[in-house]
């Protein structure tokens, strides 16, 4: 694959990346817009504060098989392990600054999970591990996004040591935990919400 076959395929996962299945799934179970209520954050998380779990696992699906659809489909086209980095990273950075919703998206938790899995699942196995972990036992979706963010690039390295992945990797999870920044500041103030939550309206 050439340079600008590379950055085609960069491109167009960006774009695959771009695609909101909160607002799909939402607008076609008759919704209310996942941005209008709850955190406003267009992800499985919020949805699921409609009560509505089967839309919310439609959501979570969809925005991890972005991720997974990205890296896989790099690597169908013979694209170099960087290319498939790359295509990766910009499905991640679509879904967080998707240009079909005026560069305002999700947190990208579920799309960093697809992306790692595809990449490695001896990587986005434990790093999954790690989110169901801090979920299940502390209730609170942002706190496991965190910590999981957090021990993403430690797993990366112990496994391949520094690279272009670990860099990838570790870009990921800064925008991941700065997207977390108003869920730290409720954290710290014990007024985040837990999984299962307020409910939303419906429109």
């Amino acid at each position: 694959m050439d340079a600008w076959a590379g950055w085609a395929t960069v491109a167009a996962a960006y774009l695959v990346g771009s695609i909101s299945f909160a607002v799909l799934v939402s607008r076609a179970m008759g919704l209310a817009d996942p941005r209008s209520y709850g955190s406003g954050n267009p992800g499985a998380t919020n949805v699921l504060r409609t009560g509505r779990r089967g839309a919310a696992l439609l959501t979570l699906l969809g925005d991890t098989l972005k991720g997974v659809v990205a890296v896989l489909a790099a690597r169908a086209l013979g694209a170099d392990e960087s290319v498939v980095v790359l295509a990766g990273l910009a499905a991640f950075v679509g879904h967080v600054f998707p240009v079909f919703h005026g560069f305002k998206g999700g947190k990208g938790v579920a799309t960093a999970a697809g992306v790692l899995l595809a990449v490695d699942p001896w990587l986005g196995g434990p790093t999954l591990l790690t989110w169901g972990l801090i979920a299940y036992f502390f209730r609170y979706s942002s706190l496991a996004a965190l910590v999981a963010s957090v021990f993403a690039p430690l797993w990366q390295i112990f496994l391949h040591g520094p690279g272009l992945s670990a860099l990838a990797v570790i870009v990921m999870s800064a925008i991941l935990i700065a997207r977390h920044r108003a869920n730290i500041i409720k954290l710290m103030q014990g007024t985040e919400s837990r999984i299962g939550g307020s409910r939303a309206p419906r429109s």
